[in-house]
């Protein structure tokens, strides 16, 4: 046999060698069919037509085979191409991110070294002294002031000794400040006469008294005489000496002169 015809056999799909078989063994099933003895004619036409019924069948089954086993092969690599372009997508994006990672990390090394360049240099960098700023003028001294006059000294405050020369004299000159008259002389006489110089005296058994408004203190004075000839700035109490002396002396001011012209009750 030439050796082309050999090398064709060789490049024969499983396909065509399954199908040649079915026809070998067709034929040797005939072959065998027409050396059995006795056979009858409708016993050999019954065998023929089962083994013509076959070879349909053998090559069906051949086909649907090879059709699912290829159907099979390219369904896993159609799924082996998928999965490798995922995997080689999945690899270009860790990649990618690592690459990120790397330049965002160069970069930071590469700013922090600047700002500490930076840093250094300012450090280094000689600094122009900032000038003292001149000295203000001096103020002009304030005149002094002009010194201000010395207050007239206050009239010391007049004191008197708690008794009747005390009380004689502080009512003559809360008198003289009035303009009522009277002398020491006519105020001690009077008094004497009066109370004795008792400023707590009171007369319970003369005619005032009998009409219920007794003359009372160191000039026996009725309290009607003594509210309408009181004097200013002293007490309203009857029984206080100098109110007491300084209103019988207004009275008698008023009614004889001066106290020095009442020599009796009054």
């Amino acid at each position: 046999m030439p050796q082309h015809a050999i090398s064709g056999l060789n490049r024969l799909t499983r396909t065509h060698k399954l199908s040649a078989a079915g026809v070998a063994t067709a034929g040797a099933a005939a072959l065998v069919f027409a050396l059995v003895p006795g056979a009858d004619a409708g016993q050999g036409k019954a065998q023929a037509t089962t083994i013509e019924n076959v070879k349909p069948v053998a090559f069906a089954a051949v086909d649907t085979a090879a059709k699912t086993q290829q159907a099979t092969i390219a369904k896993q690599a159609a799924e082996s191409t998928a999965q490798g372009k995922a995997e080689a997508a999945a690899k270009q994006a860790a990649a990618e991110k690592a690459a990120k990672a790397k330049a965002a990390a160069v970069a930071k090394a590469k700013a922090e070294k600047q700002r500490k360049a930076q840093q250094a240099a300012s450090r280094s960098a000689v600094r122009t002294a900032i000038p003292a700023a001149a000295p203000k003028p001096a103020a002009a001294p304030k005149p002094a002031a002009a010194p201000k006059p010395a207050a007239a000294p206050k009239p010391a405050v007049k004191t008197y000794p708690n008794n009747l020369d005390g009380w004689i004299r502080q009512s003559l000159d809360v008198m003289a400040q009035k303009g009522i008259p009277g002398s020491y002389n006519g105020l001690y006489r009077n008094i004497i006469r009066e109370s004795s110089g008792n400023p707590m005296s009171i007369n319970l058994w003369d005619i005032n008294a009998q009409n219920g408004i007794p003359s009372k203190g160191l000039l026996q004075v009725i309290d009607p005489t003594f509210k309408q000839y009181h004097v200013a700035g002293t007490s309203w109490n009857i029984y206080d000496p100098v109110a007491n002396i300084t209103a019988a002396c207004n009275y008698a001011a008023a009614k004889y002169g001066s106290m020095d012209n009442v020599n009796s009750a009054y």
